[in-house]
């Protein structure tokens, strides 16, 4: 197996690499990546890159189809949102759904249903649909606003496709395995295939959704830190970098869990923790890599764990001068949990190049 992977990660946890040592084994694995921020998921390793000749593998994407990051620079001023960062924080709290709330009636949009196949209409009816389009989510989903090196203001959002995107994925897991249960695990489509045309086609439909839901929040966000501070967002350099997806290149299929997509000149967000803020960033095109970087700083602790193991106090202590809801309710998402992001990036030098380190003012969680 050594040939034909690479793992750019120091000490990761050993079912982690057992996960991926056995996605590389399958006949139609070509080439693997392992991401330094890797750490134990379904089937596939968070932080792992997968080349397949020819077949696509639903569990290797995962539940959420194109979770990823977008990040918006803009003019409003630093001084202004720090005087005003409580008011911004309720008011986001006001404007954007969290955890598993949705709102109560979908948003405009253009995206059309029509154009998902069967089996991804069905997953979409059967889900909360366009309801959740501004919505966040919960677990390690976030909206940020920063400050970079020059103190020019950041909107940052992690979040994904919500029930839309886990719908699909749980459908075409239930074919690729020929189970009615969703079975994660490596089993795969023919891409050529009327079934892996479909789940393609149906995925592809996800990641517009993904990228919708977070531009929908970028809006209201936009909007509402308008109310109190006086500045703009500058939309034309708005990033968007999905970490979770599959796509051709070179003649391969090439599956994305949880690692962010970096060819050459290709800008992209690595956020750290809720402390440590997130990284603005521009690919160097590695091959080893898969064209790839990690998608955020990689958990040491499970989420049970960290509510057991992790100190409120410290938690609280760590987190001074963010506006966060910071205590037990989400001390599974604590600085503690995470690798050190700063130990990360520095693995992934040969990857990546850092622009900008946005440090947060203000945190959302679900």
């Amino acid at each position: 197996m050594s040939g034909k992977v690479k793992i750019f990660g120091k000490k990761i946890e050993p079912k982690a690499l057992e996960q991926f040592r056995s996605a590389m084994e399958q006949d139609f694995a070509i080439k693997g990546a392992l991401m330094p921020d890797a750490h134990t998921g379904y089937s596939l390793p968070i932080g792992g890159v997968v080349a397949t000749d020819g077949v696509v593998v639903p569990a290797w994407v995962g539940y959420d189809i194109g979770c990823g990051m977008c990040a918006l620079p803009t003019t409003f001023r630093r001084r202004d949102i720090e005087n005003m960062r409580h008011e911004i924080f309720r008011g986001i709290y006001r404007r954007i759904p969290v955890g598993f709330n949705v709102n109560d009636t979908p948003p405009d949009t253009s995206l059309d249903p029509r154009k998902l196949s069967g089996t991804g209409r069905r997953a979409f009816e059967s889900r909360k649909g366009f309801k959740a389009l501004g919505s966040l989510g919960g677990g390690n989903h976030f909206i940020e606003i920063g400050y970079d090196e020059s103190d020019r203001i950041w909107i940052v959002i992690h979040s994904g496709s919500r029930g839309v995107g886990h719908g699909i994925a749980t459908e075409y897991m239930k074919i690729a395995s020929g189970d009615k249960r969703a079975r994660e695990g490596h089993f795969g489509l023919d891409a050529k295939s009327d079934a892996g045309r479909a789940y393609i086609n149906d995925m592809n439909w996800a990641l517009e959704f993904a990228l919708e839901n977070r531009r929908e929040m970028m809006r209201r966000i936009v909007d509402e830190t308008g109310r109190y501070c006086e500045g703009d967002a500058v939309w034309s350099r708005l990033i968007n970098r999905n970490h979770n997806h599959a796509e051709f290149k070179n003649g391969l299929w090439i599956h994305r869990k949880g690692a962010t997509h970096a060819e050459e000149g290709m800008l992209g967000v690595i956020p750290g923790n809720m402390r440590d803020g997130s990284f603005i960033v521009r690919g160097k095109g590695n091959p080893d890599s898969l064209w790839s970087s990690s998608h955020g700083a990689g958990r040491i602790m499970g989420r049970r764990q960290a509510r057991k193991k992790l100190s409120p106090r410290k938690f609280m202590e760590t987190m001074q001068g963010i506006t966060a809801r910071v205590g037990r309710g989400t001390l599974d998402e604590s600085p503690f949990a995470y690798k050190n992001i700063f130990d990360v990036m520095r693995q992934q030098s040969d990857m990546i190049e850092v622009l900008h380190h946005i440090r947060p003012l203000i945190n959302i969680k679900g």
